[in-house]
């Protein structure tokens, strides 16, 4: 009998405007993330908390904290088996300066595993998978894997002199003996590869089921939403033929945020992306969703989402999808590169809501885009916005008639998405951008305006009127206030 598979993932990402009521400041600490995963669970009712534990000071007994402060909670919903905690860990493959994290975050599940039998009595491993992310191979996957199985397990079996007792009988023994690894996509390249790595990472391995994490946010950074969202298509029905042939349960994890650009899932649009998705088992909440909608409608949202059936997914048509891909990303990275400067410029006065440095992203490392640097999703979306300039529109130009027609159809919540967006442009924006971009954005903006119905939302436009005039005549003192009043409208930071 398989597990609970969880259906509500919480996570820490930081797109929020609104700070939790429990927080001592507008930046969630160390602390505060404690009380946030007792929250998640008992309040919300998510049944899973990822731990992120990269680009920050580690908490480690997160286990032992949760256990100590909400006893009676945790006795009655079980850590392991009812809900659970799934560590993020940096990848020391691609993410150097914080290779050595992995070290003391494995070392803390068998340490987590003794602190939870003493407070039930039962063997729960309370901690059991890990999320790796930027996953580039089945060699990433494994060296996690066999690492935590020979090194931080497996030294049970060792004696510290001849002659001598194990460690095991000298300390106790290690469990779990092994932990899953989940890998994290979150380039095209890998996204496009998942199926071939998770198959080849698999082969040597006898587990019942395995989880496998797509990617939302990074993918629309890299290459533009439209191409994200075909990215996640294509993917998702290449595990599916994956977890046929294997004849294995495989359980996709969808990393979707509020902004549409990032996914578009909010209280109030989570039928539309468990229609969109039918075959994600794992949704992630993440901190606008949680803290910048009223808290019924967020609790009724995620009642939702947990009743609502896991289903097989959409048949999609691969080699329109890549065309598209390939059409707009192009596009999308053209725009990217010219307006760069100015988004660099307006991200300097987005506020900060985690106290933490957050691992670098792929696309300062992409060299069809020269090599530049953005700000990480949240803030790159926090910045466009800001500017009345919804992402969601860059590259869009790329498409024809035909390529719409197609995702009308292909895409279930393109038409809610890009209304999302678009109430939010202020074509004042075309005044600060480079010539050749403000010309491709007008057209693209007039094209839109025939295309999809919305408002434009007049409260937000005179705030982000301001932004940029300010912009223009460089008086830069209170933009930042006008970054969070703006994003208090929209719902989220970025």
């Amino acid at each position: 009998m398989l597990p609970k598979i969880p259906r509500v993932m919480s996570t820490q990402h930081p797109d929020n405007v609104t700070p939790p009521f429990f927080t001592q400041s507008s930046e969630m600490g160390g602390e505060d993330e404690i009380q946030e995963a007792y929250y998640a669970f008992s309040h919300l009712d998510c049944d899973e908390q990822m731990w992120d534990c990269e680009g920050k000071e580690v908490d480690i007994y997160v286990v032992r904290k949760l256990l100590a402060r909400y006893e009676r909670f945790f006795k009655k919903h079980p850590l392991g088996k009812e809900i659970f905690i799934t560590l993020r860990i940096p990848n020391p493959t691609v993410e150097k300066e914080e290779a050595k994290i992995i070290f003391e975050t494995l070392e803390s599940i068998p340490r987590s595993y003794d602190t939870a039998k003493l407070f039930y009595k039962k063997d729960i491993p309370p901690i059991f998978e890990v999320i790796l992310p930027m996953t580039t191979s089945s060699q990433c996957l494994n060296r996690i894997y066999y690492y935590y199985k020979e090194f931080v397990a497996g030294k049970q079996n060792l004696t510290l002199s001849p002659g001598d007792i194990t460690i095991a009988d000298w300390i106790g023994k290690f469990y779990p003996q092994t932990i899953n690894v989940i890998p994290l996509f979150e380039d095209k390249q890998y996204l496009l590869e998942a199926h071939h790595i998770l198959s080849e990472y698999l082969k040597d391995k006898k587990f019942p089921y395995h989880r496998v994490f797509l990617a939302r946010s990074d993918p629309a950074l890299n290459y533009g939403m439209i191409s994200a969202v075909l990215l996640i298509k294509i993917s998702l029905q290449r595990l599916r033929k994956l977890s046929e042939r294997l004849e294995k349960p495989i359980y996709p994890i969808l990393g979707v945020g509020t902004v549409p650009f990032r996914g578009n899932f909010r209280p109030d649009n989570v039928r539309n992306l468990c229609f969109e998705f039918p075959d994600v088992q794992t949704f992630t909440v993440q901190s606008a969703f949680k803290y910048d909608f009223p808290v019924q409608e967020v609790i009724s949202a995620i009642q939702k989402l947990k009743q609502t059936p896991r289903l097989h997914g959409w048949v999609v048509d691969e080699e329109k999808c890549l065309k598209i891909i390939d059409k707009v990303s192009m596009a999308y990275a053209k725009q990217v590169e010219a307006l760069a400067p100015l988004i660099n410029k307006v991200a300097r006065y987005v506020p900060k809501r985690r106290r933490r440095k957050l691992h670098i992203g792929l696309f300062g490392y992409s060299r069809k885009l020269g090599g530049i640097i953005l700000p990480r999703a949240i803030g790159f979306c926090a910045a466009c916005y800001s500017l009345g300039l919804p992402p969601e529109i860059l590259g869009f130009h790329a498409l024809d008639d035909k390529d719409i027609v197609f995702l009308k159809d292909v895409y279930v919540d393109f038409e809610q998405s890009m209304g999302n967006a678009l109430k939010f442009f202020n074509e004042k924006v075309l005044d600060i951008l480079p010539k050749d971009t403000s010309k491709s954005v007008k057209t693209t903006w007039e094209k839109l305006c025939e295309l999809f119905s919305f408002e434009i939302d007049l409260e937000h436009k005179q705030i982000t009127s301001h932004i940029i005039n300010d912009l223009k005549f460089e008086h830069y003192e209170i933009i930042s206030s006008l970054v969070t009043e703006a994003a208090h409208i929209r719902n989220f930071l970025g």
